[in-house]
C-alpha cells in the first residue's frame, strides 16, 4: 500500500463509503504480516516508495508464493530476484500478472503503471556476458516506475561503440554501468558525464579477475568523482538506488 492509496482509503471513510471497520481490515496488518517463516514488511512502500523484493534463493516455491500471497494483498508491485522457472510457474498459478525475464532471472507483478521519475535512467554494460546483471538494474528500476534506456556490449575494447551513444547518456539522470573482467567501463562512462554513476562490478572474467574483485577494486578506485559502486553482481541494488535517485517526488 503505497501513501496515495492509504489517502484513497482514508477520504473512503470520511465520505462514509467505506466503513472504519472495513478501513481497520485493510490496514491492519501494517507494519509488517507474521508468516511464520517470514515477516512481510507492509509499511516499506510508505517508508521507501517500493515494497518488500523477495529474494528468491534459499526459499523454497511454495515460500516465495505465501510471500506473494501476502504481497498481492496491497496491490503494488512485487518483484521476485534470482528465480526460476518452477517458481515462476508457481507463482503465475496465484495470479496471471505474474511475468518472467529470462535475462534477469526475475518474477514481476505489475500493479502500479505510474511513472515517479523525473528523467531516464540509461543502463550500459561492458560485453554480452554482463547482460544478466544490466537486464536486472533495468527491470528494477522500470517496476520502479522509471524511464530506462539500454545499450549492452559497449566495453573498452571497442570504446567507439560507447562513444556513438556519448550524446544519449548525457541526457540521462542517472546512469548504471555494468561491467566485468578490469571494470574499466565505469571510470570511462564517469569522466564523459556529469551525473551520478552507479557501477556494478560482475563475476565475468578470467581466473586474475577472481570472481569480481579485480573489477570491485577497479570501481571503488576511479579517478571519475561522480562514481559509486555496489556489490558484485548486484544489478538490483543499482537499479533500485537509480530509481530513488530519479524520482520525483519525495515519499
Amino acid at each position: 500500500m503505497n501513501p496515495q492509496q492509504v489517502l484513497e482509503l482514508l477520504e473512503k471513510v470520511r465520505e462514509g463509503a467505506v466503513t472504519p471497520d472495513q478501513g481497520l481490515e485493510r490496514l491492519k496488518h501494517l507494519p509488517f504480516e507474521d508468516l511464520g517463516f517470514a515477516r512481510v514488511d507492509h509499511h516499506r512502500t510508505l517508508r521507501q516508495g517500493f515494497p518488500e523484493v523477495i529474494f528468491s534463493p534459499g526459499k523454497t516455491p511454495e515460500q516465495v508464493v505465501a510471500i506473494v500471497k501476502a504481497l498481492l494483498q496491497q496491490k503494488t508491485n512485487i518483484l521476485i530476484t534470482r528465480s526460476n522457472r518452477i517458481t515462476f510457474n508457481r507463482v503465475h498459478r496465484l495470479t496471471a500478472k505474474a511475468r518472467f525475464n529470462e535475462a534477469a532471472k526475475a518474477i514481476t507483478i505489475t500493479h502500479d503503471t505510474k511513472t515517479y521519475g523525473e528523467g531516464t535512467i540509461y543502463v550500459v554494460c561492458a560485453g554480452t556476458s554482463d547482460i544478466p546483471v544490466a537486464e536486472e538494474a533495468a527491470l528494477t528500476a522500470r517496476l520502479m516506475g522509471n524511464k530506462v534506456e539500454t545499450t549492452f556490449d559497449v566495453g573498452v575494447a571497442g570504446i567507439h561503440r560507447l562513444l556513438n551513444i556519448r550524446e544519449a547518456l548525457t541526457k540521462a539522470s542517472v546512469v548504471v554501468v555494468v561491467a566485468g573482467m578490469e571494470g574499466a567501463l565505469a571510470s570511462v562512462v564517469g569522466g564523459l558525464l556529469s551525473v551520478p554513476v552507479i557501477a556494478v562490478p560482475t563475476s565475468i572474467g578470467y581466473g586474475s579477475s577472481f570472481g569480481g574483485l579485480s573489477s570491485l577494486l577497479a570501481m571503488l578506485n576511479s579517478c571519475s568523482s561522480n562514481v559509486v559502486v555496489v556489490n558484485i553482481d548486484n544489478g538490483f541494488g543499482a537499479g533500485y538506488v537509480a530509481g530513488l535517485i530519479n524520482r520525483k517526488r519525495k515519499i
